[in-house]
């Protein structure tokens, strides 16, 4: 035994196996063997900062406390990330969804935006919405927007509703963004009361269909990449489902939906592939449908 721990913790690719197939059964989330590597080094880590010796022990903590099977997931799935990282997406954003959704809105009463970030991680992203609305919606204040950001991790949700960001994380807010929008508390900058305001968050696995009413616009940011094909399309279609007609997804810049089924548009702008719902005249335009499916 001594000789299997030598070289770290005792963790037979057995055990490695077990894990990776229970985080599948419970979440749909798949490590293949493209992320092998990083899958062991990660779950390694997290034996050795739990003080344990052998896979055995987090399989059998895992299984017994729901706590204990998340703490892993989130060391497993938390990435880096930053305000505005894909610049061209937050272009598209503003400059072809945002403007579209006033038009067609301005004479509701209320006049409600509801925005889903799926898969928020520390809440950059979410955020950086909202600085964007913010900035650039006519009238902003005269809308009610409401922007629910959900992630599976407890830590990362807890580190996004404090709103405090320091260093690379907020290299791409501008100075004007920073005064307006961030005050200076000791740890870095604070998110304003009125941003957060508008972010709900909370706790949701992507795996787990929870209804959420419909949505405007969903940003879901390298996010499908650690499903299964299978848990990709079904999610896809529920995405579909949720957006109301003319509404947007945004997706990462790796992802591609264009071999699944479902009928959005593909809309090239610039480095950004946005995906959007026809409306309900459009659907009756075949070649909009095809143009989805391309």
């Amino acid at each position: 035994m001594s000789e299997r721990q030598g070289h770290g913790q005792g963790l037979s690719e057995h055990e490695l196996s077990e894990i990776r197939m229970l985080i599948e059964e419970r979440t749909g989330i798949c490590f293949d063997e493209s992320r092998e590597r990083f899958f062991s080094t990660r779950v390694r880590e997290h034996l050795r900062a739990k003080g344990m010796e052998r896979g055995t022990e987090l399989l059998r903590a895992m299984r017994k406390s729901n706590v204990e099977y998340e703490g892993l997931l989130e060391r497993l799935l938390t990435q880096e990330t930053s305000f505005f990282r894909y610049p061209a997406v937050y272009e598209a954003f503003e400059k072809r969804a945002l403007p579209e959704l006033h038009a067609k809105k301005f004479w509701n009463n209320p006049r409600t935006l509801r925005i889903w970030s799926a898969g928020c991680s520390t809440g950059e992203e979410p955020y950086s919405i909202a600085i964007t609305i913010a900035d650039s919606l006519s009238f902003a204040d005269a809308w009610n927007v409401e922007l629910l950001a959900t992630d599976v991790g407890r830590h990362a949700l807890k580190h996004a509703e404090r709103g405090i960001y320091k260093g690379r994380s907020i290299a791409s807010v501008s100075e004007k963004q920073l005064a307006n929008h961030f005050s200076e508390v000791s740890g870095g900058h604070q998110v304003k009361p009125r941003l957060r305001k508008m972010v709900s968050f909370a706790q949701m696995n992507l795996a787990s269909a929870v209804y959420v009413g419909r949505m405007d616009m969903i940003f879901c940011m390298n996010v499908l990449i650690y499903f299964s094909e299978e848990r990709r399309r079904s999610l896809v279609q529920r995405f579909y489902d949720t957006l109301e007609p003319g509404g947007y997804l945004f997706l990462g810049h790796s992802e591609s939906i264009s071999k699944m089924p479902v009928k959005f548009q593909a809309i090239v702008l610039n480095d950004c592939i946005l995906y959007r719902k026809p409306t309900a005249d459009e659907l009756q335009k075949p070649e909009l449908v095809a143009e989805g499916r391309a």
